[in-house]
Order: C-alpha cells, then structure tokens, then sequence
C-alpha cells in the first residue's frame, strides 16, 4: 500500500467500498475483486480489500467495532499495543495527574486512543508518512481528533518540553525480523532513557526479553501479560525508582517485587503452581513460592510445588496425581487406561514438543476424562507430572 492508494480510501467512494468488502470470504475474494472493478478503479478496489483483511486481523488487538472504523498498515497491525494493555498504561498516567502525553513513535496510533479517551491530550509523533497518515484517520474515525494531534517528524528533533510526560515506543523489528539488542532499538533505548529522564513522567515500552541488568536504576520495571500472554515490559520514570511488578490483565493484578532471595528447591508436593509469564519474566516467582508456602522442583524450572492448596492471583494450581520418569509408551497406555480424551501438554525444561508428544500419545481422542501433562525436570532429572487444575 502506497500515500496515493491509501488516501483514496478516505474519500466518500473509497469508505464507500470499505463497507462493500467487510467480511469478504478470502475464497470469494478474487470474484468480487473482478466485480468491483467493473465500477470502481482496479488500485482502489485491491486497497480496500487488502484494508479489510487488515481490519480482520486488528479486531483481535482493538476489538470488532474499533477495528472495522479504523484503519491499518501491515506494520501497524503487527507492531500496535493491544487496547486493553495500551488502555492500562494510560489509566496509570492518569493517575499521575498526567494531562499531555508526547507520543514517540506512535504507529497507528493504539497507545494515543487509549491515553485520549482517558482524557489525555496527545501529541503523536512518527516519521513515516503512511503510518502518520494511518494515526490522522485513526483519530478522526473514533471521534478523538480534538485530543490527538499527529505529526510526521523525526522523534528525535521534536520538542517535548511542554508535555507532562513521553511516552516511546522504539521500533523493534528490521529487515530480519525481531531487534533483541535494545541499542540497536529506533531510537535506540539509550536516547529513550536520556529523553525519559528529562521529562516529569515517562513510560518507554520495551520487548519483554530485556536483561534486568538493562534497565536503569531509575527506573520502574513493569511486566505486563493479557489473558496468560506475556505482551510487554514497560520502564517508568518518575514513579517507584527499582521497583519490579509484573501486571496482570484482566485486572489488573499487580505483584510487586520484595526484594526475596531465590526459592529453595524441595521434594515434589501434592499441588504445582504454574506463575504467570509476566511473573517469570520480573524475576518474581520467589514471591509467589512464598505466598503458597512452597519451593521449586528444581532450581533452573519456574515450578512451583507445596503440599497445600492456596489461592494465588498469579499463578495457576494443579493437583498432581502422578510423577514419571519421559516414557511415552508408558504414558500412553496410562492414558489409554484412564479414558483421557482431552489432553493439555505444558513444558518447562524440555526439548521434547508438546504437539509432537500429543500426536503420539493421543492420536485418536476418545474417551471423557481430562489430564494435563507436564514436561520437565525434577531435581534434574526429565519428568513428565500428570494432574489438572483446582
């Protein structure tokens, strides 16, 4: 998609034709390609279809109704803040007393929407003109024109001064894919930081891989999963400076970090408590493990077991009713015998995968009973530990 095609979907023949293509059946697209452009030009008939399919995909991070107003380019869909993780972040900036946000980097524009309709007024800043030009229609198709203020510009030279706080999303991905070095970051996270130390508040969004040793001391660390997914990690400023949460959503569900030593590993209990990604990921796992009173089942493997059942906001419990050595022999005929017809594989320390371990041990489902089945170690050795939630 190019400025000239993209532009001619904001005009009244094109917004027209995205109403005609919602919901196109991919099997029947090329026949109304051929119908359509009978009576409309071929460039604006393959934009609004290829804009459709990009709307589809984006109902998933923004919603249905959001998605099918909005408008998308391929990057825009794959790098956007999902809404309810960019509606979290501005909920919290509220709550600082922020009122204007200069928003670096700002794609489509999915963190300027959440920080509008939570009040916030918006300057949203990206330099390439096809995605500004994706945020400008982004904001006027939801009613937030008043409040978001796009600007192609180099984030870089832009003044932010007068804004109570920054908000920078770097870009993440090149030409080969993922950016895992976060200098190598655009902007790199070295110019994100100097620009956040400046500013009263400031949030930098970064991939939730980053080194605990990278983030700077005056920083706040958030980790932040959606429904179990790990999505992101955010460093704040102006906050709690050190501080380590992991963020839960729906919720949200905060754990803060408290300054705890490593767990003990200890002989396998009778319950396993799975922490959730963003848990794992803030190092927080020794907060969880002394919330239900228990240790790992090995000191490299983010398990947690305990001989009691206690409710955890940030983990999952299982009820362990069996502890065996790898044999998929063996734990095929164990399910055979149980009548297991709906099999979970979960693996922690393991080479082995789990759809390749499905197929073999379950190949034709049958049978009313369900069972998960982890793949891991226990005190080093390779274990498969069968049981199912509570």
């Amino acid at each position: 998609m190019n400025d000239l095609s993209f532009a001619s979907l904001l005009t009244p023949e094109g917004r027209a034709l995205l109403d005609e293509v919602r919901g196109t059946d991919p099997a029947r697209e090329l026949a109304v390609a051929t119908r359509l452009r009978r009576e409309h030009p071929a460039e604006l008939v393959s934009a609004a279809l290829a804009q459709a399919r990009l709307r589809e995909r984006a109902a998933a991070k923004f919603g249905v109704g959001d998605a099918q107003r909005m408008f998308f380019t391929p990057n825009g869909v794959e790098q956007s803040t999902r809404a309810t993780v960019a509606t979290h972040r501005a909920e919290r900036f509220r709550a600082l007393g922020v009122a204007s946000v200069a928003d670096l980097c700002c794609g489509v524009g999915g963190d300027a929407i959440a920080l509008a309709r939570a009040g916030i007024r918006v300057l949203a800043v990206d330099r390439d003109p096809l995605t500004a030009a994706a945020a400008r229609a982004n904001a006027d198709a939801l009613g937030l024109a008043s409040l978001i203020e796009v600007r192609e510009a180099d984030v870089t030279e832009v003044d932010v001064s007068s804004y109570d706080a920054v908000f920078v999303d770097p870009a993440r991905r090149g030409g080969r894919g993922r950016i895992f070095d976060p200098e190598a970051y655009s902007p790199p996270l070295s110019w994100a930081v100097a620009t956040a130390l400046k500013a009263r508040h400031a949030a930098l969004k970064v991939a939730p891989g980053i080194p605990h040793e990278m983030v700077p001391g005056e920083a706040e660390a958030e980790w932040i999963s959606d429904g179990g997914d790990v999505k992101e990690a955010v460093l704040w400023f102006g906050t709690r400076p050190g501080e380590v949460r992991a963020t839960l959503l729906p919720g949200p569900r905060v754990l803060r970090g408290r300054g705890l030593p490593d767990p003990p590993v200890r002989p396998l209990g009778r319950y396993l408590y799975e922490p959730d990604g963003a848990v794992i990921r803030a190092h927080l796992v020794a907060e969880v493990a002394e919330d239900v009173d228990g240790g790992l089942i090995d000191e490299t493997i983010a398990y947690v077991t305990a001989d009691g059942r206690r409710d955890s906001l940030y983990a999952t419990a299982y009820e362990i009713t069996d502890r065996l050595p790898f044999n998929v022999k063996k734990l095929k005929a164990l399910l055979r015998e149980r009548e297991v017809g709906i099999l979970t594989v979960k693996k922690r320390g393991s080479a082995v995968e789990p759809e390749e371990l499905r197929r073999k041990v379950l190949p034709k489902p049958h049978g009313p009973n369900a069972v998960t089945v982890f793949l891991t170690r226990v005190a080093g050795a390779p274990t498969m530990l069968l049981g199912h939630p509570v």
